[in-house]
């Protein structure tokens, strides 16, 4: 009989007793998130149950509590989850800067017209989060202030020197409410709306007006 050299048995590469695992929990919490994201997409936060994530994630519901805590952890992870997904095809995985950015929030329109999903989830927890004590309040808060400072800035990039700083704030403003209300139409009537158009000429009409070239 031949029996096995402990050293054989135990020649295990470090790297593979390591990423292996972890790996494997990569994937759990991201089945995770791409469930809530689904979830709270078409129930919101209030009636969407932890119970009904764990069941599309085919996983328990004392599992999702091991991977994110609770359900306002899992939902603010899956929020940065979606944004961070947004950036992933970028270059150094973060929206772009100046011109470059405006040019983006046009694609990103392109982008969400194949994905209604991803889009109601957001329509739906970010008009959720005004609501008092609602978990995801501060994030989307602090989402919206970042934006219309990176927004202003690109606008900043094609005005006059002399510009008033309200009308960039204005300008960033409007922007967003535009991209948010349109998603909003599309979602109820995407036949009757064409959003990656409707924010160009939105971003368009609005640099103009920054020049001061309006009527």
């Amino acid at each position: 009989m031949t029996t096995k050299h402990p050293a054989v048995v135990r020649a295990v590469p470090a790297a593979d007793r390591v990423v292996k695992p972890q790996a494997r929990t990569a994937a759990k919490r991201e089945r995770i998130l791409e469930a809530a994201m689904s979830v709270f997409g078409t129930k919101g936060y209030n009636h969407g149950s932890l119970l009904e994530i764990a069941e599309q994630a085919n996983m328990t519901h004392a599992g999702v509590l091991h991977h994110f805590g609770s359900k306002d952890q899992l939902l603010v992870a899956m929020l940065e989850y979606r944004d961070q997904a947004d950036v992933a095809h970028l270059e150094g995985q973060h929206p772009p800067i100046g011109k470059d950015l405006l040019l983006h929030l046009v694609e990103t329109t392109k982008i969400n017209s194949m994905r209604a999903g991803v889009v109601q989830t957001y329509a739906v927890l970010a008009a959720e989060s005004v609501t008092e004590n609602h978990p995801a309040q501060e994030f989307f808060r602090s989402r919206f202030t970042g934006l219309r400072g990176m927004i202003a800035e690109a606008f900043r990039e094609m005005a006059p020197d002399d510009v008033d700083e309200a009308k960039l704030w204005q300008a960033a403003s409007a922007v967003i409410g535009a991209m948010d209300g349109l998603q909003v139409q599309w979602l109820l009537d995407p036949d009757a709306v064409d959003m990656p158009h409707a924010v160009g000429a939105v971003i368009e009409s609005l640099s103009a007006w920054l020049k001061g070239k309006t009527d």
